[in-house]
């Protein structure tokens, strides 16, 4: 039983999780990328080959993935005492901007393909290739979901919306194929729509990640949470507000004001903010630091 544990808890560790994915992730697109790239020359289709980049673009966000996992695992040091785990946020960004760049590389070139009214020549070997692309797309899109939701991972699921959008580049194809060939325009017009797809995911994850930099107002129901603890840690009512968190990957470090008795002893009171450190870093796994402020009283 001790060794069943031990084997869950190092699957679910957070480095292990970000580690699976990008290997996975880096192996399925490498592979893709060739699969798709040869269909692409073979057809002429700027669609195809957008696709067939696209898809080795995720192979670049896995790499920086592991990266960001390696440099998230390394412990507190005396430059970084809070943890390196801010590294994850910074992959995000950078995989952010690597998607917008892909998408306004293809962008331009379905549009100049469009004016110039270039057409492609579309196989059933590519409908199937791209058939089978989608199904594998999606599937490591929800296991990047799944992972980055269990270890609370900006940049898994980040990578996974860029597995997402590229499945979907994927479907808008597979229906360029289909009517390829009755209308000229089909392909630079899937082209143009896998851009702002792409477009989409990127600004997605770079608004998630940079906001996260910059530092966010607490949630309320974190702040509700905190309330309650409160109330069930301490005899007395004590007043909780002007919450602020920092966060630093898993670590959090919260800041918040109490409102204590004027006439209360000190000894008293640090006695209080010190029982609800503890219990927070205990039961929530949050740094506390609280400020005490004098209830006043009505005359």
């Amino acid at each position: 039983m001790k060794k069943t544990l031990t084997t869950h808890t190092a699957f679910t560790h957070p480095a292990t999780l970000g580690y699976l994915e990008g290997i996975l992730s880096l192996i399925l697109n490498t592979g893709l990328f060739f699969v798709k790239y040869w269909v692409g020359m073979q057809t002429a289709s700027v669609a195809i080959i957008a696709d067939a980049w696209h898809t080795l673009s995720d192979s670049l966000t896995s790499v920086v993935v592991i990266v960001g996992f390696n440099i998230s695992a390394k412990p507190p040091d005396k430059k970084h005492p809070f943890g390196h785990s801010r590294a994850e946020v910074i992959s995000s960004i950078i995989i952010g901007t690597l998607l917008a760049i892909v998408a306004f590389s293809f962008l331009m070139e379905s549009i100049h393909r469009f004016k110039a009214q270039q057409t492609a020549s579309f196989s059933t070997a590519a409908g199937i290739i791209f058939l089978i692309s989608v199904i594998l797309k999606e599937a490591i899109a929800q296991f990047a979901f799944w992972s980055g939701k269990k270890i609370d991972s900006k940049a898994l699921r980040a990578d996974g919306w860029h597995h997402r959008s590229d499945a979907v580049a994927s479907l808008l194809i597979l229906a360029g194929i289909y009517f390829g060939k009755t209308s000229w325009w089909i392909d630079s017009v899937m082209g143009m729509a896998v851009s702002f797809l792409i477009f989409y995911a990127a600004y997605d994850i770079l608004a998630e990640s940079m906001s996260s930099l910059l530092g966010e107002e607490p949630q309320k129901e974190l702040q509700h949470a905190v309330c309650r603890l409160i109330k069930t840690t301490l005899s007395r009512e004590v007043y909780a507000h002007h919450f602020h968190l920092h966060e630093y990957g898993s670590h959090k470090e919260l800041t918040f004001h109490i409102k204590l008795p004027s006439d209360m002893q000190l000894q008293e009171a640090h006695r209080i903010t010190d029982q609800l450190e503890q219990v927070l870093r205990q039961q929530m796994r949050i740094e506390a630091t609280i400020h005490m402020e004098p209830l006043e009283r009505p005359t």
